[in-house]
């Protein structure tokens, strides 16, 4: 088998790399960034990540912090004289009492609809009402929507806009009232 070519030549130095950032750029990439920010401003680079974590109130392996009783053991075993474990001192509290605080905020609603959608459904009530059979056979469904999809549409659009499909609901009637 034939040796590629190169392999075998001397290796030279490269003296228009940046040896500085190139060990910079090592770093970074080793040590990834961490998202949470209270955990990164309270982060030690000198110590572990289990020594970080421990500081702070966290625990490194969920296994060890809450372990799964096991119900095989015998029960005559007792461990009177056996040495206690020790408690660990939570030296940086503020991180979990931030963490706490930020868990307890109410989430936003994240949710929404495409405009395509909206459009789409406000089309099909303004058109048949709660006729999803004729909602199915109308000319703008063009993904072929069966009547229970069609309906499964509307109530995701009620959920998400209640004001907005309520305001349309009562210009709707207001619409009508003016026709008869």
């Amino acid at each position: 088998m034939p040796k590629a070519k190169k392999k075998n030549r001397r290796k030279k130095y490269n003296y228009n790399v940046d040896r500085k950032k190139l060990n910079r750029a090592f770093r970074k990439r080793q040590a990834p960034r961490i998202k949470c920010s209270q955990i990164r401003h309270a982060w030690d680079r000198t110590k572990s990540v289990s020594q970080n974590l421990a500081e702070m109130g966290l625990a490194a392996d969920p296994n060890k912090a809450v372990p799964i009783p096991k119900f095989m053991q015998p029960v005559m075993k007792m461990d009177i004289d056996g040495p206690e474990k020790k408690s660990k001192i939570v030296q940086k509290p503020y991180v979990l009492n931030e963490l706490e605080y930020q868990a307890s905020l109410p989430e936003k609603q994240s949710q929404t609809l495409s405009r395509d959608l909206i459009d789409y459904v406000q089309h099909m009530i303004q058109n048949h009402g709660e006729n999803y059979k004729a909602m199915a056979r109308d000319e703008k469904n063009y993904y072929q929507d069966t009547p229970k999809q069609i309906k499964s549409k509307i109530n995701v659009y009620k959920r998400i806009y209640p004001e907005e499909y309520q305001a349309f609901c009562t210009s709707l009637q207001q619409e009508k009232m003016d026709k008869q």
